[in-house]
């Protein structure tokens, strides 16, 4: 259809070719864009949505029962320094990836950040505060001090923790499987060296 005749239609039509294919073009790009649109929509925070309803959990902390009222959604780190005054345990990168949380779950090393609280019913908990017997130092707090384990003190507690799950684990031996063990627990000291002839030391002892 040359000009002419294209301008002929559109005094018939109201509407020229050029008009009509961007018109087409247009709605069917919003045909495409309604799911995405309702998707998105749908992710958006629901402002009439129902709280969460709060549970009664019992955990055993330190040997001693602690009961709790919970929302659902409170880590095991939130619910120690929040709830139980228990603020040994850290809170750093709170994604799991600094150590500064590390608590001890039957004997085994945790991220309290990565673990809700209703998920640790039934658990013992060990937090740094359960370390020590009254005055008595756990040895490998004993060691942190004696090595000088630490600088600001901030990931100590993770440290510390962290250090006696992998005793009782066994597996570590030689400075390098030691270093790796340890690798999740980050100090922006720099105390590696330190700790890790606290740990030797422990191990050997």
């Amino acid at each position: 259809m040359d000009n002419s005749q294209e301008d002929q239609e559109a005094q018939k039509t109201g509407t020229t070719r050029r008009q009509f294919l961007g018109q087409v073009g247009l709605a069917s790009a919003g045909l495409q864009l309604v799911p995405l649109l309702s998707k998105a929509g749908s992710m958006l925070p629901d402002n009439e949505a129902a709280p969460a309803e709060p549970v009664t959990v019992s955990l055993m902390v330190n040997g001693s029962r602690k009961t709790l009222t919970l929302d659902t959604r409170v880590t095991l780190l939130d619910a120690l320094r929040e709830k139980l005054q228990m603020t040994g345990s850290k809170k750093g990168c709170d994604h799991g990836q600094c150590g500064a949380c590390t608590v001890l779950a039957d004997g085994r090393r945790i991220n309290s950040c990565l673990h809700l609280a209703v998920m640790c019913e039934g658990t013992e908990v060990t937090t740094i505060e359960g370390l020590a017997k009254g005055e008595e130092l756990h040895p490998m707090q004993a060691a942190f001090l004696k090595h000088d384990g630490f600088q600001c003190g901030y990931c100590t507690p993770g440290q510390i923790c962290s250090a006696v799950g992998l005793v009782r684990e066994g597996h570590a031996h030689t400075d390098e499987e030691i270093r790796e063990q340890m690798s999740g627990n980050i100090c922006r000291c720099g105390a590696y060296n330190n700790i890790l002839d606290a740990i030797k030391e422990v191990q050997t002892a």
